[in-house]
């Protein structure tokens, strides 16, 4: 079963233009899952009629096992901004992988699942039609329920346990991947490679099998969450020279480029809408 629920920072969740976002329950998973599974989550919702409310998220470099009431697909990393309008009733049971995760449910390489999402149905890894219905049946009475979501979360953990043990290059990109989110000083591709003494082009060779994406997306992925964060701190939010200074960005203008580019707002257009 599932260890601890928690309830930790999300840098990723952006929230929407009215910085509200629905319940989302997060639990740790067993301890023997660590290197396959870094949390599961479980967002639920219940919308007045005739409203809605659009998600925006800054996706980790990790693929997510999704399972809702009329669809069960692996979501693979999104190179731009995510997004989902909720509305009405529902609920989405959700499971973060790590990096090394994503290529043994696939049976290859990620780079295939880039900004894209396949069925359960049919991956190599699990029983994905057996596994969607238990997790549906776990749900169906309250979704809100703690014991529901125990229970449907160690369904996922007991179908991902048959991908284990995870081969030595699993394991290293997702030191890889740790390394590069948990380290601010990380902004060159060159401070990795010397960090795990691998060259450059079997670095990037590696990204693209285990996680599908390059490791200078990694780094910028990592500087744009770390941008947000402070763009929702009263503190910081206006000054953007200073937030950009301090993520390592030759001046303003690079950093209100990278920002709009993913996120489709300036920075200072993102932390107004927090405000407005």
């Amino acid at each position: 079963m599932p260890e601890e629920r928690i309830d930790p920072d999300e840098p990723a969740h952006l929230r929407d233009a009215a910085g509200s976002a629905p319940p989302i329950h997060r639990y740790l998973p067993d301890a023997d899952l660590a290197d396959l599974v870094r949390r599961h989550w479980i967002p639920v919702w219940s919308l007045p009629a005739g409203t809605s409310t659009v998600q925006r998220v800054l996706q980790y470099p990790v693929c997510l096992l999704v399972i809702e009431a009329e669809a069960a697909m692996l979501v693979g990393p999104t190179t731009g901004l995510g997004t989902r309008e909720l509305s009405g009733s529902g609920w989405a049971f959700g499971t973060l992988l790590q990096p090394a995760a994503g290529a043994l449910l696939l049976g290859g390489p990620v780079s295939g699942l880039v900004d894209a999402a396949r069925p359960l149905a049919g991956l190599a890894g699990i029983d994905g039609e057996r596994l969607a219905a238990g997790v549906r049946a776990a749900m169906a009475a309250d979704p809100g329920s703690e014991a529901g979501h125990r229970v449907a979360a160690g369904l996922v953990e007991e179908q991902l346990r048959a991908l284990g043990p995870v081969d030595e290059e699993g394991l290293l990109i997702n030191r890889i991947v740790e390394h590069t989110e948990g380290s601010a000083e990380v902004r060159r591709v060159a401070q990795v490679c010397e960090e795990f003494a691998i060259t450059e082009r079997s670095l990037q060779r590696l990204c693209a099998r285990r996680v599908g994406l390059g490791p200078k997306w990694l780094i910028q992925r990592r500087r744009l969450q770390e941008a947000a964060a402070m763009l929702r701190n009263r503190a910081t939010a206006f000054d953007l020279a200073a937030v950009a200074a301090d993520l390592g960005y030759a001046d303003q203008a690079h950093f209100s480029r990278d920002f709009h580019a993913v996120t489709g707002l300036t920075p200072g257009r993102f932390a107004a809408e927090l405000r407005d």
